[in-house]
């Protein structure tokens, strides 16, 4: 079974991935793209949401108040903008310009806050050393009263790894090691670029490799999962993690794990 699908652009919702495909229990994942002034409604009687605009403007209004503006020119040169819509809410976009944004769902009975996300309020982090260096930036973290989701982006430089050292999240084995279905949605720059991602679990009865195209979106119910981006394009990945005790605990591949240990040397030859 592949764990690979390619997004189609149209306009509206289009999903992806629904909840039960491809070995997921939480996680559905969709895109929505609205023309400008076409007004969407979206509401949520069972199920947390998270919005993650990638292009675009729009107003976003939550239970008929918290009215605001978000804006995103592209996601290669702005940081990300989004709402949490927490169960039993209502979401209202109007485009000023025509607009993408990812959408992702997971059950949800807990009553928490809306949030309207904003550049400011996302954290940064530069991880890795070397040719597995990253930037990545925390959407919907553990500070937000989420039922299961966390929500965030990575994006690599031109040739280089991320999720290195390879890491899962796939027994409930705390503290070392939390139980976390997740999704990868891909962007690349310049878009006719590529990169690949290997899913592999240490007895290989899943050991798997996709070739990586804008638009790419993998699911991982489990299993390591490392990713590279081509030479000469940078690649994103919007990364939707779910799981019933919300807790970011992975395991590193003890293959690989020494990169982790020998980066704060390589960070400081390098500097």
């Amino acid at each position: 079974m592949s764990l690979h699908r390619r997004y189609s652009p149209q306009w509206g919702y289009t999903p992806v991935i629904s909840r039960g495909e491809l070995g997921l229990e939480l996680i559905e994942f969709g895109v929505l793209r609205l023309m400008e002034g076409e007004t969407h409604t979206e509401s949520s009687p069972d199920e947390e949401m998270v919005f993650v605009l990638l292009s675009g403007e729009c107003i976003v209004s939550i239970n008929g108040g918290m009215i605001t503006s978000i804006r995103r020119r592209n996601l290669f040169s702005d940081r990300p903008s989004g709402v949490y819509l927490p169960f039993g809410s209502e979401l209202d976009i109007t485009p000023l310009s025509e607009v993408e944004m990812a959408v992702c769902k997971a059950p949800s009975d807990l009553e928490s806050p809306p949030q309207v996300i904003t550049p400011e309020d996302v954290k940064y982090r530069s991880v890795g050393a070397h040719n597995w260096r990253r930037d990545i930036y925390d959407i919907v973290d553990l500070d937000v009263q989420a039922r299961s989701l966390v929500v965030g982006e990575t994006f690599n430089p031109p040739g280089n790894w991320s999720s290195a050292p390879p890491h899962r999240h796939d027994f409930d084995n705390l503290p070392e090691e939390s139980d976390m279905e997740e999704v990868y949605f891909f962007k690349l720059y310049p878009e006719e670029g590529f990169g690949l991602q290997r899913i592999y679990t240490d007895d290989l009865s899943l050991n798997e490799a996709y070739v990586i195209e804008n638009n790419s979106v993998v699911a991982i119910p489990r299993g390591y999962h490392p990713v590279v981006a081509g030479p000469g394009y940078r690649l994103y990945y919007l990364w939707v993690l779910a799981g019933e005790k919300r807790v970011l605990a992975p395991r590193d591949d003890p293959k690989h794990a020494w990169l982790k240990r020998c980066e704060p040397i390589v960070n400081e030859i390098l500097r």
